[in-house]
C-alpha cells in the first residue's frame, strides 16, 4: 500500500478546499469560466467577417 502524498493529490486536496471555502462565503458554487463582456469599440476581425456574409458591398434593384 502506498501512502506517499504526490503532488497531484496535494494540488487536487487544495482545490477541494479552496471550493468548499468559496461555497462557504457565496452559498454556492461560483462559476470559474465567466466571460468577461468585450468592449463593441474593439476592432475583433472574427466577427466582423462573420457579419459579412460575402455578401457584396451593393445591390443592384430592378423594378
Amino acid at each position: 500500500m502506498n501512502n506517499r502524498i504526490t503532488q497531484n493529490d496535494y494540488i487536487r486536496a487544495f482545490r477541494k478546499a479552496s471550493r468548499e471555502q468559496e461555497i462557504e462565503a457565496h452559498q454556492k458554487p461560483v462559476f470559474q469560466r465567466h466571460c468577461v463582456h468585450k468592449s463593441k469599440k474593439l476592432y475583433n476581425r472574427k466577427k466582423f467577417k462573420a457579419s459579412n456574409n460575402g455578401l457584396p458591398d451593393f445591390f443592384f434593384y430592378v423594378a
